[in-house]
């Protein structure tokens, strides 16, 4: 079995930060970012997406419906370690906690003819993750999306209207699709992805408001990549001795999201905030609450995640959820050196 030949923290990896309410600069990323994803973790300020296809001044909310807005004090730019933040109260307040998520795609991108729509494409073959830009027509269209496989999940977003997210996840199918903003279940929904699994060139849209009316669209598109990263599916028992999910890696990010119920809000950990197991503390993409600390949630293990919670958002009994992961470890790279458990 082949495994990645790279570091993951070459192309993923969470930065802790700590507000000054002056304008500063993150660094120690690791890397020139092109998709941050921010949030507060002291206060309900809502999640902060920014990448460098829209441009550094250009936020869109997980969280909310809203469409893109303009702000040249949230994130200013783009650096070769890191970003830098301006004065605004959701990037950089005075001594509040902050969280960034860091993905490396391939820059402001170029122009893509694959599919019906002309794009705009950013993408990092190795790492499987593209940035797509494109215009919808209100009808079944095709878009490319660079990535030379089959991306296995997509989060788009309407930025000219207050329109919810849609998340498109290999688990549920093309016919199906998931708002990245709300608690509800999975829909079952031609408007999403016109039925139509994406190809390795492209991903389809049925002409709805989430993913393909005529408005300007951004889409955040991930293959799965050996060693790097997961996107599955688990059913559960609501046992906190529950059960373990295998990766094929320890991992760095995770979320979850419950899609046979709904008015359970998705859950978000990673390796730095709390720093070792039980995690115990997460965030919620569709909510802007403040982080939530103090309830036993996963064990983070050398191979995958193992769930440590009774509470219905990762562990109803009876209950189907999606998951996205990112590595910190694989189990074995190129160099042959084994992942350690945490």
């Amino acid at each position: 079995m082949a495994y990645i030949s790279f570091q993951p923290s070459d192309y993923f990896n969470t930065k802790l930060y700590t507000g000054t309410g002056s304008a500063q600069s993150i660094s120690s990323v690791g890397f020139q970012p092109d998709w941050v994803w921010v949030k507060d973790r002291d206060s309900a300020n809502s999640h902060n997406l920014t990448d460098a296809v829209r441009g550094a001044t250009k936020t869109i909310f997980s969280d909310a419906t809203a469409g893109e807005v303009t702000d040249a004090q949230r994130l200013t730019s783009f650096d070769s370690d890191g970003f830098s933040v301006g004065t605004s109260t959701s990037f950089n307040t005075n001594t509040n906690d902050y969280v960034s998520w860091n993905w490396i795609a391939n820059g402001q991108g170029s122009s893509n003819t694959d599919g019906s729509i002309t794009s705009t494409v950013s993408a990092n073959t190795t790492a499987g993750f593209s940035i797509v830009k494109y215009t919808g027509t209100g009808s079944n269209a095709t878009i490319g999306h660079g990535l030379g496989v089959a991306p296995k999940m997509i989060i788009a977003k309407n930025l000219g209207d207050a329109r919810s997210w849609g998340v498109y996840h290999a688990s549920l199918g093309a016919t199906k699709g998931i708002d990245l903003d709300g608690t509800g279940a999975a829909g079952t929904a031609s408007s999403y992805w016109n039925d139509t699994a994406p190809t390795t060139s492209v991903f389809s849209t049925g002409g709805g408001n989430n993913t393909g009316s005529a408005f300007d669209f951004i889409a955040y598109c991930f293959a799965e990549k050996k060693g790097f990263s997961k996107f599955g599916s688990y059913s559960s028992n609501n046992n906190a001795d529950g059960n373990f999910i295998y990766t094929g890696f320890s991992p760095a990010f995770v979320y979850i999201k419950q899609t046979n119920a709904s008015g359970e809000s998705s859950k978000m950990y990673d390796n730095k905030r709390l720093g070792y197991n039980v995690v115990a503390n997460w965030l919620e993409a569709d909510d802007s609450q403040a982080e939530g600390t103090g309830s036993n949630q996963i064990d983070i293990l050398s191979n995958g995640f193992k769930l440590r919670a009774t509470n219905t958002a990762i562990n109803a009994s009876g209950g189907t959820y999606i998951y996205m992961c990112f590595a910190e470890s694989p189990i074995v790279s190129s160099n042959g050196v084994p992942a350690v458990a945490r």
